[in-house]
């Protein structure tokens, strides 16, 4: 079985559009923060960001935060490749939109969750993400903003595959796994 095809660069810019004015409808421009999941979280959130700006003007502040060392999987005997954390503005009762590109079991949210945590205490947190595995879910966490839902077996990953250069194209892939995972 070869990588399937499950959001084209057009369609993901559809999406991205969607999103967008989904969130520009639902928060308060001044109490809120963008906060995008090291490493491919923060490629969708820079899309979001920017197409909000596009669409209404309105700069709102950015961030990216890394969940390394948040992760309880992290000890297991894995090499840590700890990706940078930048958020220079204060989160302290403000509405969080934390994004990422795929919830899979929800840990990783989890873990995005406690280190906002070292920055203070949100008024809210909203989640955004591009594809939601619903089915493969090992912590209570929802998305309150989806692109699309996939409902997947355990054995393929979702995979967000965002273009390098402009010969190469932004996609969505189902990839089957060799194994266990």
């Amino acid at each position: 079985m070869s990588d399937t095809i499950l959001l084209n660069g057009n369609q993901i810019q559809l999406t991205i559009e969607r999103l967008s004015r989904e969130v520009i409808e639902s928060i308060n421009f001044q109490n809120s923060v963008i906060i995008g999941v090291q490493p491919r979280g923060v490629l969708l959130a820079e899309k979001i960001h920017q197409k909000i700006f596009d669409l209404t003007g309105q700069s709102i502040p950015f961030g990216k935060i890394d969940t390394t060392f948040h992760r309880d999987d992290f000890r297991r005997g894995k090499s840590l490749n700890a990706k940078v954390t930048e958020i220079d503005f204060h989160i302290e009762e403000k509405n969080v939109l934390l994004i990422d590109d795929v919830l899979y079991t929800g840990r990783t949210i989890r873990a995005a969750m406690d280190a906002l945590l070292s920055f203070g205490r949100p008024l809210k947190v909203e989640l955004l993400v591009l594809i939601d595995r619903r089915f493969n879910r090992e912590l209570p966490i929802q998305p309150d903003f989806v692109g699309n839902i996939v409902d997947t077996i355990e054995k393929v990953d979702v995979e967000v595959r965002w273009a390098a250069n402009a010969t190469e194209k932004n996609e969505v892939v189902f990839i089957p796994l060799k194994g266990n995972r």
